[in-house]
């Protein structure tokens, strides 16, 4: 979790320094955070402004999300050490505290990590650091209800 709030500090989203590090027999294969696409020269900095429908679907953010990059990351430089690897996540506060999770919510790095093999996925919630199984992730985040804690 360490390496993963390191990672996080490194975010451009205005609203949330987001991190993640995928970690295969004790090695770092994947690290990312969130931020604009980063090919793109014109979005280098957070798009907080966008105007969304209140009910609008999908993702909310402009943001690749920290799990998306890191997988890529891992997809570029150790594609063949992500099947059943583990991906941590951590959330800073403003201070850049290390700030507790709430349930698994997003579908759609949940998704993206089950297609990419990764086998769990590491939160730190108030009773202390949970693994979930991907797949148990991957359902729970289709039980997320925005609000619920």
């Amino acid at each position: 979790m360490d390496e993963a709030a390191s990672v996080a500090e490194h975010a451009l989203c205005l609203r949330s320094k987001c991190g993640s590090v995928i970690v295969k027999d004790g090695e770092i294969i994947g690290e990312g955070y969130n931020a604009p696409p980063l090919d793109n020269l014109e979005f280098l900095t957070c798009l907080d402004e966008y105007k969304l429908p209140q009910k609008f679907k999908y993702d909310r953010t402009c943001c690749v999300h920290a799990e998306e990059r890191a997988i890529m990351d891992a997809l570029k430089k150790n594609s063949e050490k992500l099947n059943g690897s583990r991906l941590y996540f951590i959330r800073l506060d403003k201070d850049g505290a290390k700030k507790k999770a709430g349930k698994p919510c997003c579908t759609v790095c949940s998704r993206l990590a089950l297609d990419a093999g990764i086998y769990e996925f590491v939160l730190w919630h108030a009773e202390g650091i949970c693994v979930y199984n991907m797949d148990e992730y991957n359902r729970i985040s289709y039980q997320y209800v925005e609000g619920e804690k």
